[in-house]
C-alpha cells in the first residue's frame, strides 16, 4: 500500500522514537521502520484478499527475524546465513501475537501475517518491544480490521522503583524483567520474569507501564487519523441465529448433563451421541448451514458454561470457584536417572526429570545479544496421548518452547549460583495428561524434581493459573481453570512464585483487555493458592532439597589455580590434560580466571584428578604425599610422576624400610606407590621417599592397635 514518505517522531520512556512510512515494503498492507535510539526495526503486515477456505480459525502468523548484520557478525554456521528462528525469537513473535490476537476480528478468516526484522541493535534499546510497537503502528494505518490502537513497554525494577526501558546497565541490576502491553483503557498482555517480587510491588509496576502503553496507543490513534486507510470490508463467519436457537432448545439439556462432571473422557463420552443427534436433525433441517452446526454446538457448550458461571457460581466439576483440584505430588519414582517428581492436579499431570551435568554440558547461544551460556535450561514437551488424540512427534512447536521457557523464568531467581553449585542442570517436563495449566503443573513438577536430585534450591516454586469470565460490565475470577473454562474463559493468567514473591507470570486473554482491579484480585488469588500448594503438597513430598546427590549423578569438585598455570594443565595439544581424564576417569573445564571444575561418577576420581592437577598448577609442598607412577629405573633410585611433567626422585636409601641392594627389587616401571616429599633444591629438583611414607604407615598401625 502506497503511503507519502513521512517521518512520524514522538517520546517514548523519556527518549524519543520514530516511525518512518513510505519508504519501504510499498506492497505491504502497511510497513514502517522504527528507529529507537540505535536499534531499528523494519515491521510489514500483509493479509490475504480472500479468506482460507475449511477453517474455523483466524489465521495470523507473527515472525520476529534476527539478523546477526543487526550486531556486526556473520553467522557462525557452515552456510553462513540465519538457520531457523532461535528460541528467543520465537519468545518475542508469541509476545506480539498474545496481545494482538484478541483484537483481530474473531470471524476474521484471511491469512495476516506480521513480520518484524531487526536491522540494527543498540543494547541500550530492546528491538523486540520496537518490533512490537511497529507491528502495533502498521495495523493502525494499514486497511487491515483491528481493534486497536496499543503499545508496548519494558519495565525493570532497580533499587525498589519501577525503570520505563531500562538500558543495558538498568538491566542488569533489575529485579525483574516485565513487558506490559495495552491500550489506552486496558492492559492487554502481561509477561514477566521476576525475583520473589511481592505482588503489590508487582501491580505498582505494570500500572506505569500501561501508563507509557496508553501515551503510545494515543499517538498511534493520532497517526491513523491524519494518514490511516479504511478497513476493508469482509465477509464475517457468524452461525445462523434460527440454526442456534433451534440447536439450543434441541439440545440444552443434554448438553449442561453431559458437562456436568469433573472427567474430560466422560464428558466427551457424553457428548459425542448428542453431537451425532444434533448432526442427524439439523442436517435434514437446514441442508444450507450443515457447515456451521459444528459451529453451534460449540457456541451452546460455550453458552453454558459461561452461564453457570456468571448467573449461578458454578463450575463444571462442581467445584467452588476459588477450590483447586486435587492435586498430588510424588518424587523418586524413577531409577537411575538423578531427580524426578510426579505432579498431579486433576487430569493434569507433569512428569519432570532432572539431569546434572559439568559446567561444559551448559547451552551456547548465539544470536544478536553475542555468545552467551545458559546453565539452566527447561524444556517442556506435550505429546499427542496427553489429551487423547494420536499424531506424530515432530519436536517442540510454539507453544511448547513458551511454556518451556515461562517454567525456566519460574524457576531462574532459585537456582543456585555456580559457586554453591557448579553442574550444569537440565530439567524436563514430560506432560503425560492434559486438562488445563500444564505449563503451571510442569513448574511445581520442577520444583520437586530439582529437590529430589539434591540441587539447593533457595527456595520452593509453585505454579497456578485464574481464570475470568466477563459480561458487558459483569466478570468474576475463578482459581485453576481446567481446560473447559480456559476454552470458553476470557482469560489464562498463570503466576509462577514462591512464599516471598512472583518469579514468573504469563497472561494470556481472549478480550481486549483487563482492568486494574481484575489484575489486582488475580494476583491476590494465585498468590494465595501458590502458598496452599506449596505447603499443604509439594512441601509435604519433600520437605528441602535432599542432601546427597544421586550415586548415578556426576560428583563436581572445583579448584582455582593462577591463570598462568592453565597452559601447563592443558598441555602441549592438550596432552596433559587429555592423559588426566583418562588416568582419572573425568571430565575436567577450565575457565579463563583459573576456575577448574572436575566431574566424575566416582567421588575418589575426582579428587584424585584435583590432586593432580594441583600438584601441576601449584608447586609440591615439603611433606606433601603423593601417589606418583615409577618412570624410569637408575642404579642410585626411581624416578618417579607424582604429576605430569613433574618427577622426582627416590634415592635407593628412601626406597623402602631395610636396605636395598637394588631398585629391581623393590620396584619396576608402571608401578604406581605413594611417596613424600622430603626435599626441593634450588634448582627445583624434588627428593622423594617412598620409606618415609611406609614408616608412617607403620607407626599409625601401631597406634590403632594399642
Amino acid at each position: 500500500m502506497l503511503f507519502e514518505n513521512r517521518i512520524f517522531r514522538t517520546e517514548f520512556a523519556k527518549r524519543e522514537i520514530s516511525f518512518e512510512v513510505g519508504k519501504i515494503g510499498m506492497l505491504a498492507n502497511g510497513a514502517c521502520i522504527v528507529r529507537y535510539g540505535e536499534t531499528t526495526v523494519m515491521v510489514n503486515v500483509t493479509m490475504a484478499a480472500e479468506p482460507r477456505e475449511g477453517i474455523d480459525f483466524f489465521p495470523l502468523s507473527v515472525d520476529y527475524e534476527e539478523k546477526l548484520y543487526a550486531v556486526g557478525r556473520i553467522p557462525g554456521s557452515f552456510l553462513r546465513r540465519e538457520g531457523k528462528p532461535s528460541e528467543k525469537a520465537i519468545l518475542n513473535s508469541r509476545l506480539v501475537d498474545r496481545p494482538m490476537r484478541p483484537l483481530f476480528p474473531k470471524d476474521l478468516r484471511n491469512d495476516v501475517s506480521i513480520v518484524m526484522t531487526v536491522l540494527s541493535v543498540d543494547p541500550d534499546c530492546l528491538p523486540e518491544i520496537c518490533g512490537l510497537l511497529g507491528a502495533a503502528f502498521c495495523l493502525e494505518i494499514s486497511d487491515i480490521p483491528f481493534n486497536g490502537p496499543i503499545a508496548g513497554v519494558s519495565v525493570g525494577l532497580v533499587d525498589g522503583k519501577p525503570v520505563l526501558m531500562p538500558n543495558e546497565e538498568e538491566r542488569k541490576k533489575s529485579e525483574m524483567v516485565l513487558t506490559v502491553a495495552g491500550s489506552e483503557e486496558k492492559v492487554c498482555m502481561i509477561e514477566c520474569a521476576a525475583n520473589e517480587v511481592p505482588e503489590d510491588v508487582m501491580l505498582q509496576c505494570i500500572i506505569e507501564g500501561h501508563k507509557e502503553c496508553a501515551k503510545m496507543a494515543h499517538f498511534f490513534t493520532q497517526v491513523r487519523n491524519e494518514i490511516g486507510v479504511p478497513k476493508v470490508d469482509f465477509t464475517p463467519v457468524v452461525v445462523d441465529k434460527q440454526l442456534f436457537d433451534s440447536v439450543r432448545e434441541f439440545a440444552i439439556d443434554r448438553v449442561k448433563a453431559a458437562l456436568d462432571t469433573n472427567d474430560k473422557n466422560v464428558r466427551e463420552e457424553r457428548l459425542a451421541p448428542i453431537k451425532a443427534d444434533i448432526h442427524e436433525k439439523f442436517e435434514a433441517e437446514f441442508p444450507e448451514l450443515a457447515d456451521q452446526i459444528d459451529e453451534a454446538i460449540y457456541l451452546l457448550q460455550k453458552f453454558v458454561v459461561r452461564r453457570w458461571l456468571l448467573d449461578e457460581g458454578k463450575r463444571v466439576d462442581g467445584r467452588a470457584i476459588d477450590e483447586m483440584r486435587p492435586l498430588a505430588s510424588e518424587v523418586g519414582l524413577i531409577s537411575r536417572v538423578h531427580g524426578s517428581a510426579l505432579f498431579t492436579r486433576g487430569q493434569t499431570q507433569a512428569l519432570t526429570i532432572t539431569t546434572l551435568g559439568p559446567i561444559s554440558d551448559a547451552q551456547l547461544l548465539d544470536g544478536i545479544d553475542g555468545e552467551t551460556e545458559k546453565r539452566y535450561m527447561h524444556q517442556y514437551n506435550f505429546p499427542s496421548y496427553s489429551v487423547g488424540e494420536t499424531r506424530p512427534s515432530r519436536g517442540p512447536g510454539r507453544r511448547e518452547i513458551g511454556h518451556g521457557a515461562l517454567a525456566e523464568k519460574a524457576l531462574l531467581p532459585v537456582i543456585p549460583s555456580v559457586e554453591d553449585f557448579p553442574y550444569t542442570i537440565r530439567v524436563v517436563s514430560e506432560i503425560t495428561s492434559s486438562n488445563g495449566s500444564t505449563s503451571q503443573a510442569s513448574i511445581c513438577g520442577s520444583t520437586l524434581s530439582l529437590m529430589d536430585a539434591g540441587v539447593p534450591i533457595k527456595a520452593p516454586v509453585a505454579g497456578i493459573s485464574c481464570g475470568l469470565i466477563t459480561e458487558n460490565d459483569r466478570w468474576m475470577t475463578m482459581v485453576d481453570i481446567q481446560g473447559l473454562e480456559d476454552f470458553f474463559g476470557d482469560m489464562d493468567f498463570k503466576v509462577g512464585g514462591t512464599h516471598k514473591g512472583v518469579t514468573a507470570i504469563q497472561v494470556d486473554i481472549k478480550i481486549d483487555g483487563l482492568t486494574y482491579e481484575i489484575i489486582e484480585e488475580a494476583l491476590r488469588k494465585t498468590r494465595e493458592a501458590r502458598i496452599k500448594i506449596l505447603d499443604e503438597v509439594m512441601l509435604k513430598a519433600i520437605a528441602e532439597p535432599r542432601k546427597e546427590l544421586s550415586k548415578y549423578a556426576p560428583k563436581m569438585l572445583t579448584l582455582k589455580i593462577n591463570p598462568d598455570k592453565i597452559r601447563e594443565v592443558i598441555g602441549s595439544g592438550g596432552k596433559v590434560i587429555q592423559k588426566i581424564t583418562a588416568e582419572c576417569n573425568c571430565k575436567i573445564d577450565i575457565d579463563d580466571d583459573g576456575s577448574v571444575f572436575v566431574s566424575a561418577i566416582a567421588l575418589e576420581d575426582a579428587e584424585r584428578a584435583i590432586q593432580v592437577i594441583k600438584t601441576i598448577a601449584m608447586d609440591p609442598e615439603v611433606g606433601a604425599i603423593y601417589k606418583g607412577r615409577v618412570t624410569r629405573l637408575m642404579t642410585f633410585g626411581a624416578f618417579v610422576e607424582i604429576a605430569p611433567g613433574k618427577e622426582g626422585l627416590v634415592h635407593i636409601s628412601k626406597l623402602d624400610r631395610k636396605r636395598v641392594e637394588k631398585v629391581e627389587d623393590v620396584v619396576t616401571v608402571g608401578d604406581e606407590i605413594l611417596v613424600k616429599v622430603t626435599e626441593i633444591d634450588q634448582q627445583g629438583r624434588i627428593n622423594l621417599s617412598r620409606k618415609d611414607v611406609l614408616e608412617a604407615l607403620d607407626a599409625k598401625n601401631a597406634e590403632k592397635n594399642n
